[in-house]
């Protein structure tokens, strides 16, 4: 069984926490898409960003030094979202890092699949970028199936944790006997289930720290999840969805 989350844009430098267990498994990839950053102009590269000149200042100059292989974070220390505030990982136990680094994958529009101990260094770029790397159209066609290849590792059992843009880079290459799981987070309103963006990040992040503390391995066990007020709902989940109501 393999968990997908998303990225965060705002990320960290973190070398002391964790050790670096190994470069990205698609490097290479990663290397053409600096590449093609790098030939970008300002103007070019703060357009596909779409962000203030404070942003793209920072990230135009982290393009234009960027050595992948040298000053890593791990990945599962390098993302500062809300998602990851949850998470905690820097004060995982032992047998909870192990847990990650066996079941959980982060996916990103950069590296591809990450690894929670793989080595990254910050960068800015989405997936819904129009990045035209080599001829492509986007990032979406530039990766293609990779992204589901790494995360299918296993029995097929994906539990989807990712945002709708990350996700249909695993979802869209299902395969006849794979399980896609998708966790739904909301709160009832004028009588039905809305889910809000932050508050879905902030009941990921505590649904991966619960799957690693409880070092779940069966869908069956998700059901337990109560954290941040949520409880399962029966009636409104499928075999495909759990839906769990704040």
């Amino acid at each position: 069984m393999k968990i997908i989350i998303s990225p965060a844009k705002k990320m960290n430098v973190d070398r002391d926490t964790y050790p670096v267990n190994r470069l990205p498994l698609y490097l290479a990839q990663a290397e053409k898409i600096k590449e093609y950053m790098q030939s970008l102009s300002y103007k070019e590269a703060k357009a596909l960003w779409g962000c203030n000149d404070k942003i793209a200042g920072l990230n135009f100059e982290r393009f234009r030094e960027m050595d992948l292989r040298k000053g890593q974070t791990p990945a599962i220390l390098a993302y500062e979202g809300i998602q990851y505030q949850y998470m905690a990982p820097s004060v995982f136990t032992d047998s909870a890092l192990k847990y990650v680094e066996e079941h959980l994958r982060i996916l990103s529009g950069f590296y591809g699949v990450l690894r929670p101990l793989d080595g990254v260094v910050p960068y800015r770029l989405e997936m819904q970028a129009k990045a035209k790397v080599g001829g492509r159209k986007d990032l979406y066609e530039f990766w293609g199936d990779a992204l589901y290849q790494a995360a299918r590792e296993g029995d097929g059992k994906i539990v989807n944790l990712a945002s709708k843009e990350y996700a249909r880079c695993v979802e869209g290459y299902l395969q006849p006997g794979d399980v896609f799981l998708t966790c739904i987070f909301g709160q009832w309103k004028d009588g039905k289930v809305i889910q809000k963006g932050t508050q879905a990040k902030m009941a990921r992040g505590e649904m991966v720290r619960f799957m690693a503390e409880g070092e779940v391995r069966d869908f069956e066990q998700i059901k337990s999840f109560g954290r941040l007020g949520y409880g399962f709902c029966e009636g409104l989940s499928s075999d495909r969805e759990y839906v769990f109501v704040q």
